[in-house]
């Protein structure tokens, strides 16, 4: 049964970018340059020359780091990781756990590197960054660019790399990555972030009927376009392993659980023991950030224990 109280409301987590009717909407990304092995534009595809700045906690800069990691681009093309626990100040370079100063410009706060190459720039300062160290400014800022140049520019035709965008089925690819993202990805933020109970209601209806959906297909194939994993299946993935640990409570997407469902359960475990992808996976990180920055969700920043977790166990994906 539906619930009545559908007038209240809460403080948004980020006013600017929630509805009059309580529906989080995600600022679009700012710096939308690229890299181009053709000369075509500035920013040329070469060794050393550009810095991936992000976070753990995040699952957009998650996925970028995992594609760097598959792509094979670990020597060409460093990292630095920032404080998982972000403040008004945004997301800061600080010594710790798995997270350091900043190497490159010694920012100490990622802002620093949004004014350096905006100074009108007045939106929220994200993860992922690719910042260019020759011309001292951010090249982008979305995700979805970034994951797309590591693959088709700073790849050479001649490297052994898995293909995460594969011609053959672009359309059904980018289709799919789009049904993601809405209802998926950026389906638990609109849950999390929603302040009133229509908005979130409506956000978690539409999360789990994706997942749903999600899985049923997995029971009729390996992964989400067949027998190798693509791009599509890797920004899944960062939604899913954080989701017992952080979206089940703290964003109280909470009908079921990823446990829950065999196959999306499987098909977790699978990826998580690609080689190189364990290592990019951080829960301490994770759950720091979201229960301790989330402060008008979560005002106390207590961290939660649990849930107990264990990706490492075998699977049966590949029968």
């Amino acid at each position: 049964m539906a619930h009545t109280f559908r007038w209240m409301s809460t403080s948004a987590q980020f006013p600017e970018e929630s509805s009059d009717d309580g529906e989080f909407e995600r600022q679009e990304d700012a710096f939308r340059q690229w890299v181009r092995r053709d000369g075509s534009t500035p920013f040329a595809p070469e060794a050393d020359r550009y810095h991936l700045y992000i976070s753990l906690a995040c699952p957009w800069a998650h996925r970028t780091l995992i594609v760097r990691q598959l792509k094979g681009l670990k020597h060409h093309l460093g990292v630095t990781v920032v404080d998982p626990v972000r403040d008004e100040r945004g997301w800061a370079f600080r010594a710790g756990d798995g997270y350091s100063p900043d190497p490159i410009n010694g920012f100490k706060f990622l802002s620093e590197a949004y004014q350096a190459s905006d100074p009108s720039f007045r939106g929220r300062w994200t993860v992922p960054v690719l910042w260019d160290k020759q011309t001292k400014q951010i090249v982008n800022n979305s995700e979805d660019d970034i994951c797309r140049m590591f693959n088709d520019e700073f790849t050479r035709p001649c490297d052994v790399t898995p293909e995460l965008f594969p011609a053959v089925r672009s359309k059904e690819q980018a289709t799919l990555s789009a049904e993601i993202y809405e209802r998926v990805n950026n389906g638990v933020y609109r849950a999390g972030f929603a302040t009133t109970q229509i908005a979130y209601e409506g956000a978690v209806t539409a999360l789990f009927n994706a997942l749903d959906s999600l899985e049923t297909r997995l029971s009729k194939s390996r992964y989400l376009l067949g027998d190798q994993p693509v791009e599509t299946d890797w920004r899944l993935f960062c939604t899913l392993v954080r989701f017992d640990a952080v979206y089940h409570g703290h964003f109280k997407c909470n009908l079921r659980r990823i446990v829950d469902y065999p196959n999306l359960q499987g098909y977790l475990q699978d990826l998580y023991q690609v080689p190189g992808i364990a290592e990019t996976v951080n829960f301490t990180h994770i759950k720091r950030h979201y229960y301790v920055t989330h402060t008008e969700i979560n005002p106390t920043q207590i961290v939660p224990l649990g849930p107990i977790l264990d990706f490492t166990t075998p699977h049966d994906r590949g029968e």
